[in-house]
């Protein structure tokens, strides 16, 4: 009598956490090593090509930004990213200027609803409109104009404040579009 042994599948993790340093492993073995957390991390190459690279994102939008350093950068993290909450002098201009620059590609590309909200001043409408609420006011007034949603995200004074401001705006996008979607402005200005 033959007694079949069934095959246990062995599952390979691709990556390991050791308290802020997380190792990640290709088909060769480690090939990158990763500071930071969810929002923002540091990533060193060992195994793999390019330079070092910052990754900063806005958790649950689903948009990120990404930044290879040059041969010449230092092979350690800026100062701040492993705990995801501070940057040093200069790096919070930078990540301030490229989540705006995320957020107006990704919601006011040409041709799409929050371009035609700008376009149109379709925000400018609903705030007029006595039957919105003084909160959904105080959102749609942020990205009432792009130098509006410029100022606000602008004001950040951290990461956080930085990646809340900017849901925030995303937040004020999809409730406008649901606004001038009800009241049919979108369709009136496709039309015409």
């Amino acid at each position: 009598m033959k007694v079949a042994i069934a095959a246990m599948p062995f599952r390979f993790r691709r990556s390991a956490r050791l308290g802020p340093v997380r190792l990640n492993f290709g088909k060769s073995g480690l090939s990158s090593i990763s500071l930071g957390g969810r929002g923002a991390s540091f990533n060193i190459p060992v195994a793999r090509a390019g330079g070092p690279r910052t990754t900063v994102g806005l958790p649950g939008t689903g948009l990120s930004w990404s930044v290879e350093h040059g041969p010449g950068a230092p092979s350690a993290p800026p100062a701040g990213l492993p705990n995801s909450r501070r940057f040093r002098p200069g790096q919070l201009e930078v990540f301030r200027q490229g989540c705006l620059g995320v957020l107006q590609e990704q919601l006011f590309t040409p041709g799409s609803g929050g371009q035609r909200l700008w376009e149109h001043n379709l925000i400018t409408r609903l705030l007029a409109d006595p039957t919105i609420g003084g909160r959904t006011q105080g959102l749609l007034a942020v990205i009432e104009t792009p130098e509006a949603m410029q100022a606000y995200l602008l004001r950040a004074q951290s990461q956080d404040d930085v990646k809340r401001r900017a849901r925030r705006c995303v937040e004020a996008v999809q409730e406008a579009l649901r606004l001038a979607n009800v009241r049919g402005w979108l369709r009136d200005q496709a039309g015409g």
